[in-house]
C-alpha cells in the first residue's frame, strides 16, 4: 500500500491535533527515517501543486494539515455567505461543549460527542463563535477552545456567567441546554437573522 497516501489519511482524520513522527512510524511499521522521506516527499508535492488548497505544516514534534494562506478570503467568504450562515446540530453541540468545558482541547469534544469534531470547530472558528485560547502543557500541546466575545453577542449574553446552569453535558443531542437547543430550532425554522451568522 502507498505509504504516503496512508500518511495523508491520518494527518487528515488528526485535523488540527497532528500526528507525531514516532506515532506515524508505530502505525505504520516504517523506521522514523522512512517516515521523515515520506513526510518530506509529501511537503514538496502541496507545496508546489497549485491544484492542492491544503499544505504540510510541523508544530513542535506534531505534523498536521492547514489551509493555504492564498485561500484565507475565500474561506472566510465562505463563512460568511449564505450557504453557511447556519448552524448544524452538530456545530451547536459542539459549540455547548466548549462554551461549557472551556477551555477544552479537541480530543475532549470528540470524546463529549462520540464522533470526531474537527469540521464543527473548524466553522466555528471561521465564524469567530470560537477561538484558541493556547494550548495544554501535555505531549504534542493541544489547541485549547473557548468562546469568543462574538460569541455573547452572537446568543445576547454580558458574560459567560449568563449562560444557562448545567451541571453536565450529555453527547445525546437532546441534552443540549435550551440556549443552543432555541437557536437550533429558531435556525431549522429560518428565523435567526442573517446578522447572526
Amino acid at each position: 500500500m502507498n505509504h504516503q497516501a496512508q500518511i495523508e489519511a491520518l494527518l487528515f482524520v488528526s485535523g488540527d491535533k497532528g500526528v507525531s513522527m514516532a506515532e506515524l512510524s508505530q502505525l505504520l511499521d516504517l523506521s522514523p527515517n522512512a517516515i521523515e522521506q515520506q513526510l518530506e516527499k509529501l511537503k514538496e508535492k502541496l507545496s508546489k501543486s497549485q491544484d492542492r488548497g491544503l499544505k504540510l505544516v510541523q508544530v513542535e514534534e506534531n505534523f498536521k494539515f492547514v489551509t493555504k494562506k492564498k485561500f484565507h478570503h475565500l474561506l472566510e467568504s465562505y463563512a460568511k455567505g449564505p450557504q453557511s450562515q447556519r448552524l448544524s446540530k452538530a456545530g451547536l453541540e459542539t459549540l455547548a461543549i466548549i462554551a461549557y468545558e472551556q477551555p477544552v482541547e479537541r480530543a475532549q469534544v470528540d470524546e463529549i460527542r462520540g464522533v470526531q469534531s474537527q469540521g464543527p470547530i473548524q466553522t466555528l472558528l471561521l465564524k469567530k463563535l470560537i477561538e484558541e485560547k493556547g494550548r495544554k502543557e501535555t505531549p504534542g500541546r493541544p489547541i485549547l477552545y473557548g468562546t469568543s466575545k462574538y460569541f455573547l453577542d452572537y446568543f445576547g449574553l454580558k458574560n459567560l456567567s449568563d449562560l444557562p446552569d448545567i451541571t453536565e453535558l450529555e453527547n445525546e443531542t437532546g441534552a443540549l441546554p435550551d440556549l443552543f437547543f432555541n437557536t437550533l430550532k429558531e435556525e431549522e425554522n429560518g428565523t435567526i437573522t442573517e446578522s447572526h451568522s
